[in-house]
């Protein structure tokens, strides 16, 4: 069966390889049950909920990953894109955590949808590649910025705006500690190393609880978990007519979401596809519809279930490394999620934001690491580069970071004389980005 399905020999690998890659990306992937639920409770949801949710869609569109396309990529709700949905869409923008929910499902059908036409090279051929690598590097400084915030580490001044937090709290000396253990461990290729960070963060924490310190991670009351509740399942259908009724505050969360998901996802698949051979001549993705129809479907269901956008996750490249080749991998992965949610109560108590703190700010410096293939020596694609970056640190918004980019790119063609090489396209989002900028004081 397993041959038939997943074509094993013509792959060159075998079911042993293929569970034992799948149980690596899970690994590398598991801090995101931690993690997610943490961000999204700054959204105002409820963490067990968001956990039991996660899980799901993991599981779900994992296996469906694998089953479609046959790839060995697996998903989960992304790191970056939940900040983008706390922060941004709830927290700057004020829309209630149910009409971002209804954002992510609209993102998801029309991801969908260009997933299955030829819409989707139009966007990727519009949008230049120096721009959409400055917006991945940007969300890495501003989810490490976020992680940084909310373990104590930095703080509120207002003298300074920010500053170092209160190194004599237990829980930043906590974190701290995490977040150079897990560099030292990314740094020594140690396998899953950002989830081997967290465990033995949680595990310190545990332990010092226990002596008494307080702010500490608690051991659970039980192990296993059976009575989990999705608060979130269907909470998108109560949202849409919030969503709606600002037109323009719509249209900036769905392209937001849908622009981060539709390139984070395509730049992983091509990542695994070059490593596993899935680039043709024309240097094209084999199944790259079915890839993406089941990265976009992976996010309706995620919407549904009560969780933020689900994504391709570039750690599946750890399972890879160690012979993964089919969609029997990911499909491993998925079934690991499953499982995953008998043991919520450990997950739940242990991981605290002083824990999921050096998986925050860990993966921030991989995601930063796009900034490389930015030409710096270029004015056009460093100004409009930079600016990306900043405005999304300093406006606390990934949207705002987007949107400041576009018009800065278009101010620098404008002034080298390049207008026309701008696709017709990005001119049309810019004029939309000034208009939405512009609109409160013209009203």
């Amino acid at each position: 069966m397993f041959e038939k399905v997943f074509k094993l020999k013509e792959k060159h690998t075998n079911v042993k390889t293929e569970v034992i890659a799948g149980l690596t990306t899970f690994l590398a992937m598991a801090y995101i049950l931690g993690v997610n639920p943490l961000v999204l409770k700054d959204a105002g949801m409820d963490v067990s909920s968001v956990f039991l949710a996660t899980a799901i869609s993991a599981g779900f569109a994992s296996i469906l990953m694998g089953l479609l396309a046959n790839y060995p990529v697996s998903l989960a709700a992304g790191m970056g894109v939940n900040a983008l949905f706390a922060y941004t869409i709830c927290g700057q923008m004020g829309m209630s955590w149910q009409a971002a929910l209804a954002a992510v499902f609209v993102s998801g059908v029309i991801f969908v949808v260009i997933s299955v036409t030829g819409i989707r090279k139009a966007i990727i051929n519009a949008i230049p590649k120096q721009l959409k690598l400055a917006i991945g590097a940007g969300i890495g400084f501003f989810i490490a910025f976020v992680g940084l915030k909310n373990a104590g580490i930095i703080a509120g001044s207002e003298a300074t705006f920010v500053t170092l937090g209160n190194f004599s709290t237990p829980s930043v000396l906590l974190a701290i500690f995490g977040i150079l253990l897990t560099i030292a461990f990314v740094v020594k290729k140690v396998p899953a190393a950002v989830f081997v960070g967290m465990v033995i963060t949680a595990i310190v924490g545990i332990i010092c609880g226990a002596c008494g310190i307080e702010g500490m991670p608690a051991l659970p009351s039980s192990i296993l978990e059976t009575n989990l509740k999705l608060d979130g399942f269907g909470a998108f259908a109560s949202g849409f007519g919030e969503l709606f009724a600002d037109p323009f505050q719509a249209f900036i969360a769905l392209f937001s979401f849908l622009f981060v998901d539709f390139f984070d996802t395509a730049g992983t698949l091509v990542a695994v596809g070059n490593r596993v051979g899935l680039i043709n001549e024309d240097g094209e993705l084999e199944h790259a519809e079915q890839a993406l129809l089941a990265d976009a479907v992976g996010t309706v269901a995620g919407a549904v279930l009560g969780t933020s956008t689900v994504t391709s996750f570039v750690e599946s490249t750890s399972g890879v490394e160690v012979g993964g080749r089919t969609g029997l991998t990911s499909c491993t992965t998925g079934v690991l999620f499953f499982i995953s949610i008998l043991f919520a109560p450990i997950i739940l108590s242990a991981v605290t934001n002083a824990v999921t703190a050096p998986a925050l700010v860990v993966v921030g410096i991989m995601m930063a690491q796009q900034l490389k293939g930015i030409d710096w020596d270029d004015m056009v694609f460093a100004t409009a580069g930079f600016v990306t970056v900043i405005a999304m640190i300093l406006t606390y918004s990934i949207s705002n970071g987007i949107a400041f980019g576009f018009i800065a790119y278009a101010v620098a063609m404008l002034a080298n004389g390049k207008a026309k090489e701008v696709h017709p396209t990005v001119w049309g989002l810019i004029c939309i980005f000034v208009l939405y900028f512009a609109l409160p004081y013209l009203m």
